[in-house]
């Protein structure tokens, strides 16, 4: 039965079966946002939604039977494990902002998907790599946001009245939000030569720092892509090899069944 389960959760129509169910999990939930939409088929959306997690559970359990110790030790299956999980928690008292999170089975679409697999983990690999820039991010913003509470934090007190003011503004400044005509203007209308502060800044956070973010995920994400190339090649290879072998036993097979009848 083991055998029988496990071949059904990896095959491609059961697959394509939970990524449906995901996906009309997700529709129905943006459904149950509506006043109106609840008031005419609330309770139909309800029981469906109870239906779509009781899959879910099957199928968990399912799993669990199947490959026993093994579900576990993969990361994708206690992903599904811990979010299937959260649905089943008691949205009662305290504990109401639990139905907000029944969104959350939605996400089962990264551990269902090969493709979005890789982008999670390309992401994860590329995390120490991301780690370093958000350092050196840091770094840069304290200090321009030193400098800028002292050159700016006497005319501007909301933006740059002190460290953590002047950090807010300098991150709105370098995502570009109305960061000209919003920020740098006024107050180059009360210091002329504050462009020599913000273009600087601007070079080195937006099109600097945040250009490296992207090199880095980038890259981890080709690695990512470029291993599970090499793996599918070496899975090819390995199948190859034992059909070659089986191929050559069976032809000294028959060459010693042709030999038996030879000497008769």
């Amino acid at each position: 039965m083991r055998d029988r389960l496990q071949t059904l959760f990896r095959s491609r129509i059961w697959e394509r079966f939970i990524i449906t169910l995901i996906i009309l999990n997700a529709i129905f939930l943006g459904m149950e946002t509506s006043p109106s939409i609840m008031r005419e088929i609330g309770d139909l959306l309800l029981f469906i939604d109870r239906v779509i997690l009781a899959v879910f559970v099957v199928e968990i359990v399912g799993r669990i039977i199947a490959f026993g110790p093994r579900f576990f030790r993969d990361p994708w299956s206690i992903f599904d494990f811990v979010v299937v999980a959260i649905a089943l928690l008691p949205a009662t008292g305290p504990l109401t902002v639990l139905r907000a999170l029944r969104i959350l089975r939605v996400l089962r679409l990264i551990s269902v998907v090969p493709s979005l697999r890789r982008v999670i983990g390309g992401l994860i690999a590329a995390l120490p790599g991301m780690a370093s820039i958000v350092a050196l991010l840091a770094l840069t913003f304290y200090i321009f946001a030193v400098m800028a509470t002292k050159l700016f934090g006497a005319t501007f007190p909301v933006w740059f009245g002190d460290l953590g003011a002047s950090i807010y503004t300098l991150f709105q400044v370098m995502t570009l939000e109305s960061w000209s005509m919003g920020i740098v203007r006024p107050v180059m209308e009360v210091h002329p030569y504050a462009w020599v502060f913000f273009v600087p800044f601007i070079l080195s956070t937006t099109y600097a720092v945040l250009n490296l973010f992207i090199g880095v995920i980038v890259s981890a994400m080709q690695g990512e892509h470029d291993a599970s190339i090499d793996a599918e090649h070496e899975k090819r290879r390995t199948e190859n090899e034992e059909i070659l072998h089986e191929v050559r036993a069976l032809r000294a097979e028959i060459a010693r069944m042709r030999d038996a009848g030879g000497s008769r």
